[in-house]
């Protein structure tokens, strides 16, 4: 049992990890922090955590373990900020999809009387603020812990039951091997949602009506990935550029494999790069990892239950 966990930044991802938490019965208080008096507010009234507070001092006060679920470019800030009302003991993680630069900009600040234990839930939907949380979000899913080599092995074993009383499964890699990886399977398609649906933004009046009116789905599902929230995708890119980057020029030279097959009709290497990663799509959903069919709408949905 956990006394207190503090989550700073109460959107999509920190909403559903109180609630989840509230929901576990392992922590005997959840507090929110926000810096968003609406979002306090939308708190308390939907009843996500115990408690909310701008006030990230009053947050972090005997906080057993303080989590930052803010955007990867507010890492550094938030945790200088928090870093002298810390208790002896406690632990910091975050929730950010970058790992490498996250270690880099909290560490500085990072009070020797507490530890860090880096971490990625591999979840989410499209959608953004507290009550677009809920607290199936983690079930199933994967969170990558990327400790550094001084972290206290019962700290990682701390945040490690934290996660799986979610219940999300538990990795362990390297920053660096973290930011690779989801450098194939996160930024960059993402990076692709918000170019193709920015080419569609930019056609004559006419015809961008035409696309939204006649969407198939594959328009719709990359309308769907571009629709997140702008501040932490900005934030990924600009924090991991060297892996995006990286990835993003192999993608290139398989895109322009695919643009001579079909300028030179060679059927035989479109139908075997499709039928290869047609693979792909099925091992998702066999491992679990598909869509969330019960998630909320943030713009229909009702106040949590007790």
């Amino acid at each position: 049992m956990f006394e207190k966990v503090a989550v700073i930044g109460f959107g999509l991802i920190g909403s559903s990890f109180a609630q989840a938490l509230k929901r576990s019965g392992k922590v005997r208080e959840v507090v929110a922090a926000d810096k968003s008096e609406e979002v306090c507010r939308q708190v308390q009234e939907n009843k996500l955590a115990d408690n909310a507070t701008t006030n990230l001092r009053d947050a972090v006060l005997d906080a057993d373990i303080v989590v930052l679920a803010v955007p990867v470019g507010a890492m550094g800030h938030v945790m200088k900020g928090i870093a002298p009302y810390l208790k002896e003991g406690a632990i910091v993680t975050d929730t950010g999809s970058v790992k490498a630069s996250v270690i880099e900009a909290v560490s500085p600040h990072l009070p020797e009387h507490a530890s860090f234990v880096a971490a990625h839930p591999i979840a989410g939907t499209e959608h953004s603020g507290p009550l677009a949380g809920f607290p199936e979000l983690f079930e199933h899913r994967w969170v990558i812990l990327t400790p550094m080599p001084e972290t206290p092995l019962r700290d990682v074993e701390k945040i490690t039951t934290l996660w799986e009383a979610t219940g999300a499964n538990i990795e362990i890699m390297s920053p660096e091997h973290h930011d690779l990886i989801l450098g194939i399977t996160s930024h960059l398609p993402h990076l692709i949602a918000y170019t193709i649906v920015g080419t569609a933004t930019n056609l004559e009046d006419d015809i961008q009506s035409e696309v939204i009116k006649y969407s198939a789905s594959g328009f719709r599902d990359f309308t769907r990935i571009a629709a997140s929230d702008p501040t932490m995708w900005r934030d990924v890119f600009l924090n991991n550029k060297a892996a995006v980057l990286e990835i993003l020029q192999r993608f290139t030279e398989d895109l322009t494999a695919l643009q001579r097959a079909i300028r030179y009709a060679d059927g035989d290497y479109l139908y075997q790069t499709f039928d290869r990663t047609r693979g792909i799509r099925r091992a998702i959903i066999e491992a679990g990892q598909a869509d969330y069919p019960d998630a909320p709408d943030p713009k229909t949905a009702s106040p949590a239950s007790e």
